[in-house]
């Protein structure tokens, strides 16, 4: 009984924590309540989120206002064409010392940070975005044979444009399912945009202060790993995800007729993550069914692909998983979100 007062008390510590933590952000990042909550549950969770977006929608601000705000060390990389493996890993140089004698010295690229903000991640080659396959999933980088660990903690937020744009590569598909999430960042509503218009064209604009360390942060993330989570949660998970894969018996004719595969189990693991994280980030103390039905389309919409006669149809990934929810809860996820 103790520990489960224990355990309540450090969940609601936790949520006012949050709370502060999204007003900093707000004061720079204004209106787009929806990608907040999404970013801060992937730094909640342990994991790394892609955001998309034309250019100008404030993605990259966002990422630089959140390591503030979270108290991370944070490194840049601006993706190009021409950016190779080695600027992001680092690499060895040979060195002569003042008596003569040569040797290898190893030099850390970006990549050994808190918080790396990978800019137009799909403007590199897919080589070079390969880089981060293992320092995503191992929180570690093998260079010139010798294994270096990275953090903790290690996050990658990485900033993407649509892929129809001019000199943009996609992202292997590999890598894609390492992002835990990818949060859409859309057009601001005529409100938030006459109040962006208000506090970032004047004199003075709002500044994010910090609310978290880094120590701070990877207790959250233990913490929600304690989080107790209810049986028709675990259902619900199992059923979104089993159902959006086309060869499972479970599959539904919508995901069979449109689909060229589906999410696999680490998809599953996000989603009972992210559960957790919105619950808390929302002042409660378990995760629901509601939080599934939400987050399934950020968590899984990157984790899919439309066959070929569906792209020409002209369907959607976000069209599929909403049907989906709503066949297998009986819940909107668009509405839930909402």
């Amino acid at each position: 009984m103790t520990d489960t007062a224990d355990l309540v008390g450090e969940i609601e510590r936790l949520g006012a924590k949050l709370g502060a933590t999204r007003e900093s952000v707000n004061r720079r990042f204004i209106g787009q309540e929806r990608v907040v909550e999404l970013v801060l549950a992937a730094l909640l969770s342990g994991g790394h989120a892609l955001l998309v977006g034309l250019p100008g929608l404030g993605k990259t601000m966002l990422v630089e206002t959140l390591a503030t705000a979270m108290g991370l060390g944070a490194s840049r990389i601006q993706f190009t064409p021409d950016l190779m493996p080695s600027d992001i890993l680092g690499s060895e140089v040979l060195e002569t010392a003042a008596d003569g004698r040569r040797a290898f010295r190893f030099i850390e690229g970006p990549v050994f940070c808190q918080l790396l903000m990978a800019d137009e991640i799909n403007r590199a080659s897919p080589r070079t975005q390969s880089a981060l396959l293992q320092a995503m999933q191992e929180r570690a980088v093998t260079v010139a044979g010798e294994h270096r660990r990275l953090g903790p903690p290690f996050h990658v937020l990485a900033t993407q444009n649509p892929i129809e744009q001019e000199g943009t590569y996609p992202l292997p598909e590999a890598q894609l399912d390492r992002f835990l999430v990818q949060v859409d960042v859309a057009y601001p509503d005529r409100e938030t945009e006459r109040a962006i218009l208000l506090a970032t064209t004047g004199a003075t604009e709002g500044a994010s202060v910090q609310v978290f360390t880094a120590e701070e942060l990877i207790a959250a993330q233990a913490l929600v790993r304690r989080m107790p989570v209810g049986e028709s949660v675990v259902e619900a998970i199992l059923a979104v995800v089993r159902a959006c894969r086309p060869g499972e018996p479970e599959a539904l004719d919508v995901v069979r007729d449109t689909l060229a595969w589906g999410p696999g189990p680490r998809a599953a693991q996000a989603l009972m993550l992210m559960a957790r994280a919105r619950a808390v980030l929302q002042g409660r103390l378990v995760p629901s069914v509601e939080d599934v039905a939400a987050l399934a389309e950020p968590v899984l919409v990157h984790r899919m692909a439309l066959n070929f006669t569906a792209r020409a149809r002209g369907d959607s990934l976000s069209d599929v998983i909403s049907r989906v929810v709503a066949e297998t809860l009986g819940i909107r996820g668009a509405e839930v979100a909402a």
